[in-house]
C-alpha cells in the first residue's frame, strides 16, 4: 500500500538540503508578507485593480530581461555563491520598502521601482538555487525532495498571507509587514553559507548571450520540456486572480480593518490547499504518466478558479481557491520533477533560468490581464473568463502535442 504522507527521506538523510528547505519555508512566509503589503499599499493610494495588476508588469520585466541571464550564469558559476547575493539583494529591497512605507511616500512609482528590483535579483538567484538541488540530492530522491520543496513554499505562502493580514490589521500599516519580510531573508543568508561550494562543471562556457544560445538550442525538438512550460503559462497568465484579490476582498466581503483579513484569506486559500496536496504527496513518487498528471491538474485548476469568481460566499470561494491550489501544486511538483530527470546538469542552470522566467513571470503577466479584464468587465468577468480560458487553452496544447501525455517518468525524455 502506498504511503499517504510525505516522503521526508531527503530532511532526514541530506543536512544541506534541510538547511535549505528550513530557510525557503521561513524566507517564503517573508516573500508573503511583503506581496500582500504592497497589493495593499496600491490599492489604499489608487483603489484601481489595474493599478495592482500593474505591480505584475513590474515584475516582470525584469524577469524577462535577467531571467535566462540568472541561469547562465548558475551554469558558469558557483550556485552557492550567486544564492547568496541574491538573498542579501533580496533582503535589502525588502528594507527598501520598509523605509519608503515608514517614511509614508505615497507614491506607487517608487513600490513599482522596489519590487522591480526585488524581482531583478530573484531572477538572477532562483535559477542557481533551483539548480542546486539536484547537485545535492540524489536522483533517487528527487520527486520527494520536490514535493518537500513545494510543502516549503506553500506553508510559507499560507501562513505570510494569513499574518500580514493579522499584523496589518493590528497596526494599521504595512510597515511592520515589510519589517518582518528583512529580518526573515537572514534564514536564507545563513542556509546559503552553510552550503558546500557548488562550482561549476568542468568546461562549463561563460555566461553570457552565447551560453543563453546554446540553452535555448537544447530546448529545440524538446517537446516534453517545453509542453512543461507552455502549460504553465497558460494557466498563470489566463487562471492567476490574485490581482483581483484587493478589490475582492473590499467590495465583495469586507470593508475597513476587515479588508486587510480577508485580503490575506484569499491569498493564503490557494497555498494552503497546495500545502495539503503536498503534505499528502506520498503516493505521487509512483506516478509514472507525469505529463498526464500535468494536465489534468492543470484543467483542475482552471475550472476550480472558474469557480471561485462565481462565489460570493467567503468559505466556498476559500473552497474553491483551496482546490485550485491543490491541483497547481500537483502540476509544479511534475514539472520539476521532469526538467530535473529529463535535463542534463551542464545546461540544469540555463533551463532553470527558463524556468523562472516561466514561473515567476506567468503570474505577474497573469496580474495584468486580470486587471485589465477587471477594469473593462468587473472582478467577476475576469475570474470565470480567466478560468475557462485556461481549461481551453490547456485543451489545444494536448492536441498539439499529444506525446506529453504518455511521457514516462522511468524512460524520461526531454
Amino acid at each position: 500500500m502506498p504511503r499517504l504522507l510525505a516522503d521526508v527521506t531527503p530532511l532526514r538523510e541530506v543536512p544541506a538540503y534541510r538547511r535549505l528547505w528550513a530557510a525557503i519555508s521561513i524566507s517564503n512566509v517573508g516573500q508573503q508578507l511583503t506581496s500582500v503589503a504592497v497589493g495593499l499599499q496600491v490599492w489604499n493610494q489608487t483603489h484601481s485593480s489595474f493599478a495592482v495588476g500593474l505591480v505584475g508588469a513590474a515584475q516582470l520585466v525584469p524577469l524577462l530581461l535577467l531571467g535566462l541571464y540568472g541561469g547562465a550564469l548558475s551554469d558558469a558559476h558557483d550556485r552557492r555563491s550567486i544564492g547568496l547575493a541574491a538573498a542579501i539583494g533580496m533582503m535589502t529591497c525588502s528594507a527598501l520598502l520598509t523605509v519608503q512605507a515608514h517614511l509614508d511616500v505615497r507614491s506607487v512609482a517608487v513600490i513599482y521601482v522596489l519590487v522591480a528590483m526585488q524581482s531583478a535579483v530573484y531572477a538572477i538567484g532562483n535559477p542557481a538555487r533551483q539548480a542546486i538541488i539536484p547537485r545535492i540530492v540524489p536522483v533517487h530522491m528527487r520527486t520527494a525532495a520536490n514535493a518537500l520543496s513545494m510543502l516549503s513554499w506553500n506553508v510559507g505562502f499560507s501562513l505570510g498571507p494569513l499574518i500580514a493580514g493579522g499584523l496589518i490589521a493590528v497596526t494599521g500599516g504595512v510597515t511592520a509587514a515589510y519589517l518582518t519580510d528583512t529580518l526573515l531573508f537572514t534564514a536564507m543568508v545563513y542556509a546559503m553559507l552553510r552550503l558546500p561550494s557548488l562550482p561549476a562543471a568542468e568546461g562549463a562556457p561563460r555566461a553570457g548571450l552565447a551560453s543563453i544560445r546554446e540553452g535555448l538550442a537544447f530546448l529545440r525538438g524538446k517537446r516534453n520540456v517545453q509542453m512543461t512550460f507552455y502549460i504553465d503559462i497558460v494557466a498563470m497568465v489566463f487562471g492567476m486572480p490574485r490581482a483581483l484579490f484587493p478589490a475582492i476582498a473590499a467590495t465583495w466581503f469586507g470593508s475597513g480593518a476587515a479588508t486587510a483579513t480577508v485580503l490575506g484569506i484569499l491569498v493564503a486559500a490557494p497555498t494552503l490547499g497546495a500545502a495539503v496536496s503536498s503534505a499528502v504527496s506520498g503516493p505521487l513518487h509512483q506516478v509514472r504518466r507525469q505529463g498526464l498528471a500535468i494536465v489534468v491538474s492543470v484543467m483542475a485548476w482552471g475550472l476550480a478558479i472558474a469557480a471561485f469568481g462565481a462565489m460570493r460566499s467567503l468559505p466556498l470561494a476559500f473552497g474553491c481557491l483551496a482546490i485550485a491550489g491543490a491541483a497547481d501544486n500537483v502540476s509544479a511538483i511534475f514539472r520539476s520533477t521532469i526538467l530535473q530527470d529529463a535535463v542534463p546538469d551542464e545546461y540544469r542552470g540555463r533551463l532553470q533560468g527558463v524556468f523562472t522566467t516561466v514561473v515567476a513571470g506567468g503570474p505577474r503577466l497573469g496580474d495584468v490581464e486580470a486587471g485589465a479584464v477587471a477594469a473593462i468587465a468587473g472582478e467577476r468577468v475576469s475570474a470565470v473568463s480567466g478560468g475557462l480560458a485556461c481549461v481551453v487553452l490547456a485543451t489545444v496544447l494536448v492536441l498539439a502535442v499529444p506525446r506529453f501525455l504518455r511521457y514516462d517518468a522511468k524512460h524520461p525524455e526531454p
